[in-house]
C-alpha cells in the first residue's frame, strides 16, 4: 500500500488548513486504496481569526494542536517525518499554508518557508518522490524551486510571485492538475477558484490519482 504524508497548517481556512480540502484529501487517498499519516509543525500559528467576522481574536493557538482536530488526534509533529517511510507528500491549502508553513501572505516576494517544511519537501524531492500542493500552497513550491510548472488557478497575485521566482504558471479550471514530471511536483487550484464542495472533491481526487500514477 502506498502511503501519503499529509501536512496540515492548523484548522480553518483563514488561519490554518482549509478543512474541506484537508478532509477530502484524506478521503481521496483512502478511496484510492492508499494510506496516510497527518503531520503539522509544532509551533504557534501566526494569528487566530474569527471565521464569522473575519477579524483577529487576540488568541494564541498551536498549529499541531489545531491540526489534530482535523486528524482526529492521529497526527505527528513534523520533525518526526522521515522520507523513507512515505511514498508521497501532499499539502492541502488554506491561509495557514501561506501564514504558518510559509509567510507569503504576510511578506510576499520576501517570504520564507518554515525550515521544517522546507526540509521535508527537499527530502522527498531528493528521494525522487512526488510532492503535491493545492489551493495557495503552491507558493511554497515556488519559493523552493525554479523552472517548474505550477498553478493556483487564475489568481493574479500568486501568479506574479510564481513567475517572478522563475517558474512557469499554468492557468487552470476546476479539478485540473498541473504536473512537473521531471521534479514530480503536482498542483491543483481547489478554492483559489470559486468552487462547490463537490468540485473540491474532484480536485483532491484528481491530484491524488495523478500522484499515484507517477508512483507506478
Amino acid at each position: 500500500m502506498k502511503k501519503f504524508a499529509v501536512v496540515l497548517s492548523g484548522c480553518g481556512v483563514y488561519d490554518g488548513a482549509e478543512i474541506h480540502e484537508a478532509v477530502l484529501t484524506l478521503l481521496a487517498i483512502d478511496k484510492a486504496g492508499a494510506g496516510y499519516q497527518c503531520f503539522a509543525p509544532d509551533m504557534q500559528q501566526h494569528h487566530v481569526i474569527n471565521h464569522i467576522t473575519g477579524k483577529e481574536t487576540g488568541e494564541t493557538r498551536n498549529v499541531l494542536v489545531e491540526s489534530a482536530r482535523i486528524a482526529r488526534g492521529n497526527i505527528r509533529p513534523l520533525f518526526q517525518f522521515k522520507a523513507a517511510d512515505y511514498d508521497a507528500l501532499i499539502f492541502p491549502g488554506g491561509f495557514g499554508a501561506a501564514k504558518n508553513l510559509c509567510d507569503w501572505a504576510l511578506n510576499g516576494d520576501n517570504c520564507s518557508v518554515n525550515p521544517g517544511v522546507e526540509s521535508v519537501i527537499k527530502a522527498m524531492f531528493e528521494a525522487g518522490k512526488p510532492v503535491g500542493a493545492m489551493c495557495i500552497s503552491p507558493v511554497i513550491l515556488a519559493r523552493l524551486f525554479q523552472g517548474t510548472n505550477l498553478t493556483t488557478g487564475n489568481d493574479p497575485a500568486s501568479r506574479k510571485f510564481i513567475e517572478k521566482r522563475g517558474n512557469k504558471y499554468t492557468q487552470t479550471e476546476h479539478g485540473e492538475v498541473v504536473v512537473d514530471k521531471v521534479r514530480k511536483l503536482f498542483t491543483t487550484p481547489c478554492y483559489m477558484i470559486d468552487s462547490s464542495i463537490s468540485q473540491i472533491s474532484t480536485g483532491t481526487e484528481n491530484i491524488v490519482n495523478e500522484m499515484l500514477q507517477m508512483m507506478e
